[in-house]
């Protein structure tokens, strides 16, 4: 082995352990937010995730989950494990690409490179693969149980396997080296398909090396097959081969009289013989491009059958089973992600389009006794004139999105979007906020973690920051560096190596800009979506890599010392990642973390035994999922996403007995519940006087004419003739149960009624009122504090609200609009139930995008409401004891006070502790006062870092916050300090005024 491979290995290996080390010592050590949770608990017990499933992801948790042993607290840090390994590898072969690269600059092979080379490519090897490594985007998927580290991984492996095929001469090794790039694009689809996007680059690869004569012509050509190659592989494999085995199918089932799965067994057994045919036959024919192509096709197939661990898993009813892919029908609907519907691309409605019709379109199949039937149709929508557009950028019809339609694009209420105006919003929006923001973070810096926040301005000095942001974890500011790295190194292979810098932009375009416009995403998501593009950032980081040779033939051409100049190149790219490492650290650190679990238990905590637990998404879902299906807690509690509840899978899920929880209370047969059958209930007026609930249900399970209206099509579908709805009870049954307090014994009349509102009935809304009519209150029905307002069906004023969720009752209360609180209860689940781990510890970090916006504000709104109500029933020195618990527990110092704590200040001034109640006033005045002159006296923040809505939420709270505080210390005797404030406000407001 020569000096430069030992050299190269050594260096890799060095960044991949400088990678694992930074990652392993900020990695989650437990299960995080959004889907990492569900992730876990499908690893750990092999079950079926969201669509598309993930499997070998899965497959490769679960070997990992066994390291931990017994102890199951410890199974969400071992598969985390995963992440971090897989992304250190990342880094490892990014290194490894950059150094070919390189070499293919000077145009040597390794043992020709002299030093000074040596030192270049090394250097430029490092620089690149550690810059990604401390990126932002990257590094956040890098620490937590997520598909984007190993997706990363696939990207990785499969971009430096091209180039290193692409300098293997022995036709017969590069071959291989061909079937093992196939294999590898076959296993990342069983973990994320943006590896795919690499497929078109890849044959502009093959075509460079393959053709002695290369002209443009010939690499559009070569880009178009691999266009078509790739739309093969994710349409015609993906979904397409099982679509054709549901083809068969029917044929044999249908039309044969054949028993189920015969069709799709024949069609797996015909697939597999023939491919295994024609490569015998391509082999003997000594047909070498097509032999090879089958075997890469096997390979490929090979790859995806991870997919059949979905299969073959859901046919075992696990716990989790998202969209039962238990039989061909469901598996196809699972594998096409059918669940999250469709976006229009190239041409289709915009957000003014009026509906015309609706027609009947594909055929929708359930299986029947011995064939399959078709029960429904596809929805084929008709739009009216000027009612589609090309390129439909401006699409989704939430009010909420048309109100960001329309004031990014300055749209006047009467206006329609035009193709300029679509073309135009892709490129501000979705180009621009969607993706060169994202960029930013990376290479530029980000000004925060608050959600909209855009890139650093580098030329402003920290000092100068309002303290809401400079004391905000996740800003960062590298000056720009890595940008002007990367476009110098962008440049350099250009210039050096046309054919390797369009590989590398077309990857570029194909993880960044283009996909962009094939996800076409609505303005607003529920997070901020970074991780979808860390593709493109990788290969800027190549660029940046790179641009430490640009460096050494442009810059520091005043050295002539050959090996003095590479050593300064090399020293001064290194400077980059050594500036982002100690700032990126500080906003992914995630070491001693815990809080999402416990905000999980506390959740499961406030329910009774044995309760039904309505909620929402998926941050107060998946962590429930998690700590039921790994540590086993509070397996008695049904959690019930509503989100999910709308599915004829998940309602058929709900129907059964798990763990310790019973079946839930659904008496609606499998056929009232199938897709599109009561997926909607429209709100039709005919009767004035509420209408009995349980009554109302029969008669949409029977379809009665009584409720039902006519449709276009001519058929007829049910409807709600009121908008108020009422429950009876037996009074004496109720006091039986035992759940109802003595003080609230007299409140029971025997029936509730309330108004559920002028609003069409979704099929969650229809299953939450069977529920709540089918369980006579013998199970307590909880719904969590963090829910929408339309998911609790106007009841609040029903509910009794216990820690982190409502529970149903019986009865209302005088002022309990919004709930109203048993201090008792409260009390107990509050200060005895609930954990705090490391809540209270300055050093932990908690992001504001996720933390600050419902973990803390629910725990918070919890204790105030809790406090609330002691001190209206006179009981002040407990009102204290909680006030003074919840600073305790949430301290300043760890997690800031936010726009509730104002009422600390009233509260602590109500128990009899002016003291502690001036302290807190004064903490928060400071703050506002601070944040007020950044945005109203030093500058008019017009820069990209400072988003409109960004600056007029802080203007907003911190004006609110001064205004509050002012009046509560002038009702309480503190004159003084109320003028203080006062004046402060009014100083503030004037100047927004003028």
């Amino acid at each position: 082995m020569n000096n430069f491979k030992r050299l190269n290995n050594i260096v890799g290996w060095a960044i991949f352990a400088i990678s694992l080390i930074s990652y392993t010592l900020t990695v989650e050590p437990t299960a995080s937010f959004w889907d990492c949770g569900e992730f876990i608990a499908c690893a750990y017990k092999l079950q079926v995730p969201h669509p598309a499933g993930a499997p070998l992801f899965l497959l490769i948790g679960r070997m990992a989950s066994l390291l931990a042993g017994s102890d199951v607290t410890k199974v969400a840090l071992m598969i985390n494990m995963v992440s971090v390994i897989a992304s250190a590898f990342t880094i490892l072969f990014m290194f490894w690409t950059i150094s070919l690269l390189a070499r293919k600059v000077f145009g040597k092979k390794g043992e020709e490179l002299n030093s000074s080379e040596i030192i270049l490519v090394l250097g430029a090897s490092a620089v690149g693969s550690l810059v990604y490594a401390f990126s932002d985007s990257f590094w956040f998927s890098a620490v937590e149980a997520e598909v984007y580290g190993m997706s990363s991984f696939f990207t990785a492996i499969v971009v430096w396997a091209a180039f290193r095929w692409e300098l293997i001469e022995d036709e017969s090794d590069a071959n291989r080296w061909l079937v093992f790039i196939a294999y590898l694009v076959g296993l990342s689809i069983g973990v994320h398909l943006l590896n795919l996007v690499t497929i078109p680059a890849l044959a502009l690869i093959y075509y460079y090396k393959k053709t002695k004569k290369v002209t443009w012509k010939g690499g559009i050509i070569a880009f178009l097959i691999g266009m078509v190659v790739l739309g093969i592989v994710n349409v015609g494999v993906i979904t397409g081969i099982p679509s054709l085995a549901f083809t068969f199918e029917k044929l044999f089932v249908n039309v044969f009289g054949m028993p189920f799965s015969s069709g799709s067994l024949f069609f797996v057994v015909f697939l597999i013989g023939s491919l295994a045919y024609a490569i015998f036959y391509t082999n003997k024919k000594g047909m070498v491009v097509a032999n090879t192509a089958l075997v890469s096709f096997a390979f490929i197939l090979i790859g995806y059958s991870s997919y059949t661990i979905a299969l073959i898993r859901s046919n075992y009813n696990p716990p989790i089973n998202e969209n039962n892919p238990s039989n061909v029908l469901t598996y196809v609907s699972y594998l096409k992600r059918e669940q999250y519907g469709s976006r229009p691309l190239l041409y289709g409605p915009v957000f003014t389009g009026k509906l015309e019709s609706i027609e009947n379109g594909d055929p929708i199949y359930k299986i029947g006794k011995d064939k399959y039937e078709v029960y429904d149709h596809k929805p084929n929508y008709i739009w009216g004139p000027n009612s589609e557009s090309l390129l439909p950028r401006m699409w989704s019809t939430d009010a909420n999105h048309q109100a960001v339609y329309r004031q990014e694009m300055g749209l006047s209420p009467e206006q329609k979007p035009t193709l300029i105006t679509n073309v135009m919003y892709m490129f501000k929006r979705q180009m621009g906020y969607m993706y060169w923001r994202y960029f930013t973070w990376n290479f530029w810096g980000r000004s925060s973690d608050i959600e909209g926040a855009g890139p650093t301005n580098i030329f402003e000095s920290k000092s100068a920051l309002p303290p809401a942001v400079k004391e905000n974890r996740a800003r960062t500011n590298f000056f720009g560096l890595p940008v002007i790295l990367g476009i110098l190194g962008l440049l350099y292979h250009y210039f050096r190596r046309e054919r390797d810098a369009l590989v590398l932009f077309l990857l570029f375009l194909f993880t960044g800009l283009a996909l962009v416009v094939f996800l076409n995403a609505p303005p607003i998501e529920p997070r901020e979506r970074d991780y979808i593009y860390v593709g493109s950032f990788y290969i800027w980081a190549i660029w940046i890599g790179l641009g430490v040779m640009g460096l050494f033939d442009y810059v520091f051409k005043f050295i002539k010392n050959v090996q003095s100049r590479a050593i300064a190149s090399t020293a001064v790219g290194l400077v980059v990642p050594l500036i982002m490492l100690p700032q990126a650290w500080r906003g992914h650190d995630r070491s001693n973390r815990y809080h999402q679990i416990d905000f999980a238990k506390n959740l499961l905590n406030s329910c009774d035994k044995d309760a039904i637990l309505f909620t929402g998404g998926d941050n107060d879902t998946f962590p429930l999922w998690y700590v039921q299906e790994v540590e086993g807690f509070r397996t008695d509690v049904r959690v019930c996403n509503l989100s999910l509840l709308g599915t004829d899978w998940y309602c058929e899920q709900m129907k059964r007995k798990t763990y310790e929880s019973d079946p839930l209370p659904i008496t609606f047969s499998t056929d009232q519940l199938l897709s599109g059958v009561n997926d909607q209930i429209p709100f039709v007026e005919r009767l004035q006087a509420p209408i009995n609930l349980k009554e109302f249900l029969e008669l949409v399970k029977k379809n009665d004419p009584a409720i039902q209206i006519p449709l276009t099509t001519g058929e007829s579908i049910n409807s709600l003739p009121s908008d108020s709805l009422f429950l009876t009870y037996n009074v004496e049954d109720v006091k039986k149960l035992g759940f109802v307090a003595k003080q609230y014994e007299p409140y029971l009349n025997g029936q509730m009624v309330w108004n559920i509102g002028k609003r069409d009935l979704l099929k969650n809304d229809l299953m939450q009122l069977e529920m709540i009519a089918q369980n006579n209150w013998k199970r307590p029905i909880y719904f969590a504090g963090t829910l929408a307002s339309d998911n609790y069906l106007n009841l609040r004023e029903y509910m009794q609200l216990e820690g982190y969720a409502y529970r149903l009752m019986p009865f209302k209360v005088a002022d309990g609009e919004d709930g109203f609180v048993n201090t008792d209860v409260m009390y107990e689940k509050m200060l005895k139930k609930m954990a705090w781990r490391e809540m209270n510890n300055p050093k932990v970090y908690y992001d504001s995008e996720t933390y600050l916006k419902v973990p803390i504000i629910t725990a918070r709104l919890a204790f105030l409401r809790l406090t609330d109500q002691l001190i209206r029933e006179g009981k002040k020195d407990k009102a204290k004891e909680v006030l003074d618990y919840a600073n305790r527990v949430l301290p300043d110092a760890a997690i800031p006070y936010d726009q509730l704590c104002t009422n600390y200040v009233m509260y602590y001034f109500e128990v009899g502790d002016p003291k502690k109640a001036m302290e807190i006033a004064e903490v928060i005045t400071k703050r506002a006062d601070e944040n007020l002159a950044y945005f109203t006296e030093k500058a008019t923040r017009t820069s990209a870092e400072w988003m409109p809505d960004n600056v007029q939420q802080f203007i907003e709270i911190s004006l609110r916050n001064l205004q509050i505080i002012s009046n509560v210390c002038n009702r309480n005797g503190q004159e003084a300090a109320a003028k203080k404030y006062e004046a402060i406000y009014n100083k503030h407001y004037s100047r927004l005024s003028r």
